[in-house]
């Protein structure tokens, strides 16, 4: 084992360790829920891996996908009344494994009981001071909406701008367009031209996103309407993604039915939308919840652009 390896592995418990003395001074209770789940992640852009129950049927249904996150089973717990709630451990993403991704990694989610997610993007900045601290690193805070982040890194409205002015800002021969979406297109710019602008020394806190990106997010009405949505970055390195969180389970069927529609045309496989979270949405308290992922804040607190630097067997040698 090499002295750059042991490190790494000393840092992830010591990081570990923070974050469950983080949660416990709060008293957020951690919690374990299902890795294999008969619902797969109908979003798009993310694709799940599929595996098959060999045994009797009373089991239930045998096909069984690794999950992405554990957002639809920590909010069934929250439904059921445990509370404030976290989960830190392992989630499964196929497809992705390169520098900055690896198909299996670590994710702490937490939710909190009456907060917005205003009030949350307090606590996660809070949480990633402390891991800062570890390596004797500290960031200031920059909380900006989405619409004026647009605004003061490449002078456009992202919500009244045409679609040729979006692909015009991001500049000729980037990417092969076809296909593409007003959303992909602002997300394009966010990766390409606005997060390389990030300090490396500053937590930017995006809010107030798009509508058409809310995800399991609350839409606050108005012109336009806004998803009550947060991204937290250390420097160009995204670490958070937090909702005030949609507990209307007529609009979630839909935006899971429209994800299935756009995976439809694209010819990508169709997962079971999760039933038993749609069940439980009605029960599910007013709250707002947000994911870190871990292995992202090791890389970003070490300043390094390799997932593979701070674990222990990356894919290729797993």
């Amino acid at each position: 084992m090499t002295a750059e390896l042991h490190d790494a592995l000393r840092q992830r418990a010591q990081l570990n360790a923070l974050i469950r003395a983080f949660f416990s001074e709060r008293a957020v209770l951690e919690v374990e829920t299902p890795i294999l789940s008969a619902a797969g992640n109908t979003e798009p852009n993310i694709d799940s891996f599929q595996t098959r129950f060999s045994g009797h049927r009373d089991g239930g249904e045998p096909l069984r996908w690794l999950r992405t996150s554990p957002e639809h089973a920590l909010k069934r717990l929250l439904a059921a009344g445990v509370g404030d709630c976290y989960e830190l451990g392992r989630v499964f993403r196929n497809g992705e494994a390169g520098g900055r991704h690896n198909p299996e990694f670590t994710m702490l989610e937490w939710y909190r009981v009456g907060w917005d997610h205003h009030r949350l993007i307090e606590e996660t900045a809070a949480l990633v001071q402390q891991a800062l601290a570890l390596v004797g690193r500290t960031a200031t805070l920059d909380i900006i909406d989405y619409r004026s982040l647009y605004q003061r890194h490449l002078g456009i409205d992202p919500f009244a701008a045409s679609l040729p002015a979006l692909q015009q800002a991001l500049g000729e021969g980037v990417v092969d367009g076809e296909g593409l979406g007003r959303d992909d297109w602002l997300d394009l710019l966010m990766t390409h031209h606005i997060q390389p602008q990030f300090d490396t020394a500053v937590m930017t806190v995006v809010h107030d996103w798009p509508a058409s990106q809310a995800a399991l997010a609350r839409v606050r009405p108005g012109e336009p309407p806004l998803a009550e949505r947060f991204e937290l970055y250390l420097g160009a390195v995204e670490l958070a993604n937090g909702y005030h969180e949609l507990n209307d389970a007529a609009e979630q069927r839909a935006r899971f039915a429209h994800d299935l529609q756009r995976r439809r045309a694209r010819g990508q496989v169709l997962p079971p939308i999760d039933e038993a979270l749609l069940q439980a949405l009605p029960q599910l308290p007013a709250c707002a919840g947000v994911a870190v992922g871990v292995d992202r804040l090791l890389m970003a607190m070490n300043h390094t652009g390799r997932i593979a630097d701070v674990l222990a067997f990356e894919f290729a040698c797993s």
